[in-house]
């Protein structure tokens, strides 16, 4: 049985605010979550998280700003597929900070658990960036 769910929670010392901008401005996903980014903000807008070897568009889902931003993409190393995985990002107030959970649904779908493996490893590099470039600015 393949695992559907992947969730992160992190607790980050700032507001959320700056996590929001972080996470939903291209400036933001550009700097932690790839080398560049584009992003239309409204649900059904489109976007784009490029690397040096890959870029990924994504579908933005919803945008409860700054509670919810969530998009829909598909699955690095598919080429043709169609199928596509839900990340939704929740930013509550903790403190000072923020409580950011992180969640990825839709791996059932897939024959077996490449994908949900590849994208568990993926999170904990790309967190760890967002933290990176949270204490940074």
């Amino acid at each position: 049985m393949i695992p559907d769910r992947i969730e992160r929670v992190l607790d980050l010392a700032h507001p959320p605010a700056k996590v929001w901008a972080a996470i939903t401005t291209a400036e933001g996903l550009g700097t932690w979550f790839g080398k560049q980014a584009s992003i239309d903000l409204r649900p059904g807008g489109a976007g784009r998280l490029t690397w040096p070897d890959n870029s990924i568009e994504l579908r933005v889902e919803r945008v409860d700003e700054p509670r919810v931003f969530a998009f829909t993409w598909p699955v690095d190393g598919r080429p043709g597929d169609q199928r596509r995985t839900y990340v939704e990002f929740t930013l509550e107030p903790a403190g000072d900070g923020t409580r950011l959970t992180v969640v990825e649904t839709g791996f059932a779908q897939f024959a077996d658990d490449t994908a949900y493996r590849g994208n568990s490893d993926g999170w904990g590099r790309e967190l760890a960036e967002l933290v990176e470039y949270l204490d940074a600015a």
